[in-house]
Order: structure tokens, then C-alpha cells, then sequence
């Protein structure tokens, strides 16, 4: 009896040490949390090109070491920081497919807990395809072989348990810079692969969206390719957007905070600069009213 009694016990005590365990590895004290990484383009309102293509086929992160001094612009072979590999395969996107809050999901994964301040993405196979079916493959700088550096400034931290999510915002319209005239397709005759990725860490950022239309009597119809303009408090450029064939509109990364923002369209009349609230991990709407500019009747 005492021997079933004691073996009872072991096991019992067995069963909670492994419980205890768990809960570390996985509790807000534990070595691993989950990072999710999310790739979207900078609204592009430029019809003269139908796909901005490029092949991702790595991705890292630079974990930040207690010896680090914090300084983003530090020489990455001699940081003494560590970079841990979020995501190894290749995965093919047309970037004016991710425009109005479409995302590709580039990593969901769990990495050791600590500050990251630095993504690597390793990227080949760019190549872009004009309106009158041109395409041109494009040269890309070292982001093959060292990656695009992408600085996160505040670093994002990961805390043991719990999932952090990251945006990476692929500006395609500075990204992309064309050869020639853009007054028609027929003059471009090349572009320059120069690739600006902005990071955004989604708990600290929010998102704007809505609609732009016009009254025709009664009836809202939507306003495709209307532009959306975002200025900070000082009435500086912070970025625009545009409208989809439904007239309507998504901006994701935005820093939590207060921005002036309007919608313009050729053959319409400005509206009105709003104020509007962007709140961290969360969606702002606003939609707006364009009135069509009034036509001058001939002598």
C-alpha cells in the first residue's frame, strides 16, 4: 500500500512540475514569444503600371543584445547582436495587389523574447509590367545578397507568451522610380529599383479607411482613384492613399495621434481638411463627399 501511495505521489508530483513548465515557457516570463510579419503597399495611384512584381525569399530580424548601445545605425557585422530568421522560402507578390488594407503574410513565428530593431528582407525577381503590356526586370542593390535593411525605431519588443505584430509598408511608388516621361505610357522607357520599406509595429499604430463619393441627387456614388491626403499637425506630408473601383480606401501604419486629412479629385472640388484621431491597434473611419466643380457655360 505504501509503495502504491508513494509511486501515486511521484507521478502527482511529476504531473505538476511539467505543468509548471508549460506555463513558464509560455507565460509572461517565458523565453519565446510570437512574431507576426505582414508585408502591404503604400496606396500607388499610378495606372500606367499593372504589376510591380518581386520574389521575397527571406526574411530576419536583428534581436538587440544588452551590450548593444541602441543605436540603429550601427554596423550590423559589428553590433554583437544576433538575427534570428523569421522566414526561408520563396513567395512571389504583385505589391499593387496589397493596397487598401490587403496584406501578405510573410512570417508568424515564435522568436526569443527581447527588442528588435532591424528586418533584413532578401528579395530578386523584380519586375515591372506597363499598362501596354511592356515588362521590365530590374536590377536589385545588394537586396539580394545582404537584404533591404529595414530600421524599427522605437524597437519592437516581444514579451514571453504573448504576439507582436509588425507591418511592413513597401512604398512603391518611391520604390519604383520610372525612366522618361510618365505623361503616357509610351514614354517610360525603364525604371530604377531604389526600395523604400517603412515598419510599422501594429500595437503602437492604427488604421484610417472609408469611402469617397459623390451625390448624384440622392444617391452616393463612389469615386474611384480619389486621392486621400494625410498631413501631420504642421501640415507636412505624412502620406496619401487612394481609392479602389467600390470608392473605397485603407492606410495602415499610421502612429497613433492626431492628423489633418482630405480628399482631392480631378473634376472635383477639394473637401474639407478634417481632424482626425488615429488610435493605436485600432481602425479610424472617415468618408468623404466630393461636389463636382461646376461647369462654365460658353458665351
Amino acid at each position: 500500500m505504501r509503495t502504491k501511495i508513494f509511486f501515486y505521489a511521484l507521478s502527482l508530483a511529476f504531473l505538476v512540475l511539467m505543468g509548471c513548465s508549460g506555463d513558464d515557457n509560455n507565460g509572461p516570463n517565458g523565453e519565446t514569444g510570437r512574431l507576426s510579419v505582414q508585408l502591404t503597399d503604400a496606396p500607388f495611384p499610378f495606372d500606367l503600371v499593372t504589376e510591380a512584381n518581386v520574389t521575397i525569399f527571406k526574411v530576419d530580424a536583428r534581436l538587440v543584445s544588452d551590450d548593444d548601445d541602441d543605436d540603429d545605425e550601427m554596423d550590423d557585422d559589428e553590433s554583437g547582436s544576433s538575427f534570428v530568421t523569421l522566414m526561408e522560402e520563396e513567395i512571389t507578390v504583385n505589391l499593387l495587389d496589397l493596397t487598401n488594407g490587403v496584406t501578405e503574410e510573410l512570417a508568424d513565428i515564435d522568436v526569443p523574447v527581447g527588442t528588435y530593431n532591424l528586418i533584413r528582407v532578401y528579395v530578386k525577381g523584380v519586375n515591372v509590367v506597363l499598362a501596354d503590356e511592356r515588362s521590365f526586370d530590374l536590377t536589385v542593390p545588394s537586396g539580394e545578397q545582404t537584404g533591404i535593411k529595414i530600421f524599427i525605431d522605437p524597437g519592437l519588443t516581444v514579451a514571453g507568451g504573448l504576439s507582436s505584430d509588425l507591418l511592413l509598408d513597401f512604398d512603391v511608388s518611391r520604390s519604383f522610380v520610372a525612366k522618361g516621361s510618365t505623361n503616357s505610357v509610351d514614354g517610360i522607357t525603364g525604371f530604377n529599383f531604389k526600395p523604400v520599406i517603412n515598419a510599422s509595429n501594429l500595437s503602437t499604430a492604427g488604421t484610417l479607411s472609408g469611402t469617397v463619393a459623390t451625390m448624384d441627387g440622392e444617391t452616393a456614388v463612389p469615386l474611384e482613384n480619389a486621392q486621400i491626403s494625410i498631413l501631420d499637425t504642421n501640415e507636412e506630408p505624412v502620406t496619401s492613399g487612394a481609392t479602389n473601383v467600390d470608392g473605397a480606401y485603407a492606410i495602415m501604419g499610421l502612429e497613433a495621434g492626431t492628423y489633418k486629412v482630405f480628399s482631392s479629385m480631378n473634376g472635383y472640388v477639394n473637401s474639407d481638411t478634417l481632424d482626425v484621431e488615429i488610435v493605436a491597434a485600432n481602425k479610424t473611419i472617415q468618408d468623404f463627399i466630393l461636389e463636382a466643380e461646376a461647369v462654365e457655360e460658353g458665351n
